[in-house]
């Protein structure tokens, strides 16, 4: 089955899946992640809007989802926010010129894109060089025991949701040709890490 189909067949019950975690975690990470952001921002696999309220005022969104079921409800979360704009289209080949973005931003979403290295390049190429790209990503731990568990259930995850629990999201930022910033780690020793990085 197809990411796109995966997804479309989750919408419906995607925020619902989401919601202990949402209350424990994510909403905490996203405020924090969000709240310093101005300018142009594009937000890849922007799914069902979640992060959309987080936004300040001062932000201009274009949001794109490969799942046209996802941005559905990302759609009737953006109703009454006159600067977000939402497109489908695929993460590893963005519909925008280069250099078009002060800010390219994820959340929890390389560990579903087939070929996530492409995509990071794409979000090079579309951010300003005085941008930043910023990834907040669960993945693949440098713990031992942590990561072996990891790629032990990695084949589950990836055939029941198409999600990867052990991508070296830090090594694909590098091979991508970003530079980073800082890696900071968020939750779970080290499974949960904010990337920032430049082109």
């Amino acid at each position: 089955m197809s990411i796109i189909s995966k997804y479309n067949r989750f919408s419906y019950v995607y925020d619902l899946m989401e919601i202990p975690i949402e209350f424990l975690w994510y909403r905490k990470w996203r405020k924090k992640m969000f709240s310093g952001l101005s300018g142009r921002v594009l937000e890849v696999g922007i799914g069902t809007g979640k992060n959309i309220r987080y936004y300040p005022k001062s932000c201009e969104v274009v949001g794109m989802d490969i799942s046209n079921k996802m941005l559905s409800y990302a759609k009737k979360r953006s109703r009454k926010n006159k600067k977000v704009s939402l497109f489908q289209m695929d993460a590893e080949n963005l519909g925008f010129k280069d250099g078009r973005f002060d800010y390219v931003v994820t959340t929890f979403v390389l560990c579903s894109i087939p070929r996530p290295v492409i995509a990071l390049e794409e979000m090079k190429r579309v951010c300003k060089p005085e941008g930043i790209v910023i990834n907040l990503e669960h993945m693949k731990s440098e713990i031992g025991i942590i990561a072996f568990m990891e790629n032990l259930f990695n084949p589950i995850t990836t055939a029941l949701t198409g999600v990867n629990i052990n991508r070296e999201t830090v090594e694909n930022v590098k091979k991508a040709g970003l530079n980073i910033i800082d890696v900071k780690n968020v939750a779970l020793w080290d499974v949960f890490r904010m990337i920032r990085s430049k082109p």
